[in-house]
């Protein structure tokens, strides 16, 4: 497995597995990530996914107390063996499957106030937005941007539109959105210039689950399924019962 580390300042490093967004890369990175979260070394304090990278950040005091063998390198040295080492630990690791989540949207309407916009820009009806945006599973690569926002990877390129020239101050929170070739949620209400071409009745980040607050994680697979308006309010009024 092919990867690069460098420092992050004196508490952390970035450990690169290439340059591009795909699958693969981020098959490698989900690898080393799980390992990091079952085996976290004595010092480390978290590390964060990217489309390209692990950052790893750690307290070099407590690194270099608890490395009795290595007390003549460095904190960064030492974790630098560690993380090499669990890269070939993890590489022979068998694979999880993913977790596929179904995500209902209801699209259009006032969920969804710039959908005419995408179709209009790509030449498409509203309907054929719609078909096209449910059909693909998409990869979670990494969240980010705000509590539970998930980067999706596998839009069809057929809906790909700009941003909204103007961000909006706000924008609804359970939003599900367009930008360029990418597309994803709004978990939170939040400012935002993405194209909104529906809205989920499911909370996408509940703060109160400790545990799991994020409906999302990075390598889950994500399913959109279009919902009416009807089914919408019921599982709307479901949730909060």
């Amino acid at each position: 497995m092919e990867f690069k580390i460098k420092p992050l300042g004196e508490t952390g490093l970035l450990v690169n597995f290439g340059d591009t967004i795909s699958p693969e890369i981020h098959r490698k990175i989900k690898t080393l990530a799980d390992y990091l979260q079952m085996h976290p070394f004595v010092g480390m304090q978290e590390y964060v996914i990217s489309y390209t990278s692990v950052a790893v950040y750690y307290n070099p005091f407590i690194v270099r107390k608890n490395a009795l063998p290595n007390r003549d390198k460095s904190a960064l040295q030492i974790v630098i063996k560690t993380i090499k080492d669990y890269i070939q630990k993890a590489e022979n690791l068998p694979q999880k499957p993913a977790k596929v989540v179904e995500i209902p949207v209801c699209y259009g309407g006032q969920y969804g106030p710039d959908i005419e916009f995408v179709a209009e820009h790509n030449g498409l009806s509203v309907q054929e937005v719609i078909s096209i945006h449910t059909k693909p599973e998409y990869l979670v690569y990494m969240i980010g941007f705000c509590p539970g926002f998930p980067y999706l990877g596998g839009m069809d390129e057929r809906i790909a539109t700009p941003r909204r020239t103007t961000p909006r101050l706000q924008i609804p929170a359970r939003s599900i959105g367009i930008a360029g070739n990418q597309t994803g949620g709004y978990p939170i209400s939040t400012p935002g210039g993405w194209q909104i071409i529906g809205r989920t009745p499911v909370e996408m980040f509940r703060p109160e689950d400790e545990e799991k607050p994020s409906l999302l994680n990075s390598g889950d697979i994500v399913k959109f399924v279009a919902i009416s308006e009807q089914e919408y309010l019921a599982l709307r009024n479901g949730e909060s019962k």
